[in-house]
């Protein structure tokens, strides 16, 4: 990586200025083989990480009589393993697509819980009169919401074309059996890539619009509004993630129904 100059003046300077600083996209700090690296990518490494290492973990302990931890987690993703079956109506469909649904819900619930870990946002340095933070929360960033939507569409319309044939999963979108059809499935086309903005700038928008709130609310009562905030935003967070992965259920639920079958009933 290609390290950044450091103004140790303007740090001195700079740390006794009070104010609310407010960046839209991820601050860069350096490049990898010519790739930039900012500090929601860092971040999201780490989450990468922790889920992988709470998964290791959690497999490791699994016993065939289990913990009362162990029995809550299987309670857990039973419940969430019926309520897929029940809306996509295929056990076997809902056992491709689970895990998938599962890995959305905590990248995106881990990323907004570690939004409020010490030293997210609050420990980087200065680069000349501007403080750059070394980790900052992901779903801040609007390049890591588009790429989670991209994923999520991208494996909407596989679902749709493994369930019903490339074919017949097209002409849900251009059909020119009459002219009212063709129009309906221009609009089914347009509502389809309209996605990729509602997932993205819905999670974002969420996200970043907190993360300014709790910024002034530290700002102007450090010590009184911040707490009853934080705890908001865990809900919101914990919500945002849930709706994103039931958003994406939902979509791979009208994905793989065949419109030509609601006609016909």
């Amino acid at each position: 990586m290609e390290p950044i100059a450091l103004s140790e003046t303007a740090t001195a300077t700079a740390a006794q200025e009070s104010g609310i600083h407010v960046m839209l996209a991820a601050e860069k700090l350096g490049t990898l083989w010519g790739l930039p690296i900012t500090n929601t990518l860092i971040t999201s490494w780490i989450v990468v990480a922790l889920l992988i290492l709470v998964g290791i973990t959690v497999g490791r302990r699994a016993r065939l009589v289990p913990s009362r931890l162990q029995i809550l987690f299987e309670e857990v993703i039973t419940f969430v393993r019926d309520f897929v079956t029940d809306v996509l109506e295929d056990e076997k469909t809902a056992a491709r697509y689970l895990p998938f649904l599962l890995t959305i819900f905590f990248f995106i619930f881990t990323a907004n819980v570690l939004e409020f870990t010490p030293g997210i946002g609050s420990i980087g340095f200065y680069h000349g009169s501007e403080f750059v933070p070394l980790l900052r929360s992901v779903n801040s960033d609007l390049n890591v919401t588009l790429a989670l939507a991209m994923i999520s569409f991208i494996v909407i319309e596989i679902a749709g074309i493994v369930a019903l044939g490339l074919m017949r999963y097209t002409g849900k979108f251009i059909n020119f059996s009459s002219p009212l059809n063709f129009i309906v499935g221009l609009i089914e086309l347009v509502s389809e890539l309209g996605r990729l903005i509602s997932f993205s700038f819905r999670l974002f928008g969420n996200i970043f619009a907190g993360e300014v709130l709790l910024a002034v609310a530290t700002y102007f009562a450090p010590y009184i509004i911040p707490v009853p905030l934080m705890s908001f935003e865990l809900f919101v967070g914990f919500i945002q993630a849930a709706v994103f992965a039931l958003l994406t259920l939902f979509f791979i639920k009208l994905a793989i129904t065949d419109a030509h079958a609601h006609e016909a009933h």
